[in-house]
């Protein structure tokens, strides 16, 4: 099977190196970035292109792993029209090709991405879409090549998912940037909280996020909290944000009690 990568970002790279290293055959990387698509096609030692124009229009599978903006411009694009097109997008729905591609689905890896950070794309979750039960066979093998999760979803399903991820992914890591300026105030490096980064990653593991919630919200400990938010007196916006989530989880235990 034949593979073209529209796109040569974070995801592009691990899953594109996933997929050859599985024994399926990449032919060529477009991106309109020629540095990108060049990096990333010698490391698969495969040709690029930065031209639309110039395409390959005979794989089989086409992967749109590209932002959403461009992805409304380049699903328009008029070539392999019986091949299947696929984007990896969370956030938009695979209407996106209706009227436009024949055969097309979303292959959706739930999962943070770094060039320069290597991932076990085995331990993936990947959630597809599909336009026909033939184009879900497909992407389903595809999924199984690289990963050991793989689930049936609907756009619905995975605009929530999406949601979910960035609350449980990118919310939290702007808070370790928060908390990173903090302690750099006190003049202590950020390592001294990546023991208690790590555990309390490690109790989700094990416990539900509801049962591992420790802290002075939870213990409704007004005398703790009012002292921080001294501390925040001069960060109006920290300040706003410790007070929201301290009555989000406040008001959340107080239910329960």
């Amino acid at each position: 099977m034949k593979i073209v990568f529209i796109g040569a970002g974070n995801l592009a790279t691990h899953l594109s190196l996933a997929l050859q290293q599985m024994g399926e055959q990449i032919v060529q990387v477009y991106s309109r970035t020629k540095t990108s698509a060049s990096e990333l096609a010698a490391l698969l030692s495969v040709p690029y292109t930065t031209s639309t124009d110039k395409i390959i229009a005979d794989a089989d599978v086409y992967f749109y792993t590209v932002s959403d903006d461009a992805l409304e411009s380049l699903v328009q694009l008029p070539f392999a029209t019986n091949a299947i097109h696929v984007h990896t997008a969370g956030s938009v729905s695979m209407d996106i090709f209706q009227g436009k591609k024949k055969n097309f689905g979303v292959f959706y890896p739930l999962q943070t991405f770094s060039k320069a950070k290597q991932v076990n794309f085995n331990k993936i979750p990947l959630f597809i879409e599909a336009s026909s039960p033939e184009v879900e066979t497909e992407l389903f093998r595809l999924a199984h090549v690289v990963s050991e999760q793989v689930y049936r979803t609907n756009s619905e399903q995975r605009l929530k998912l999406h949601v979910s991820a960035v609350f449980a992914c990118n919310f939290v890591n702007h808070m370790y940037q928060i908390a990173f300026e903090m302690v750099k105030s006190a003049d202590l490096p950020f390592e001294v909280l990546k023991p208690l980064i790590l555990e309390t990653a490690e109790k989700v593991m094990h416990l539900s996020p509801e049962q591992a919630q420790t802290g002075p919200a939870k213990r409704n400990d007004q005398g703790v909290i009012n002292k921080h938010l001294e501390v925040l007196v001069e960060l109006p916006a920290l300040k706003q944000l410790y007070q929201d989530l301290s009555d989000m989880i406040l008001n959340q235990y107080l239910h329960q009690s």
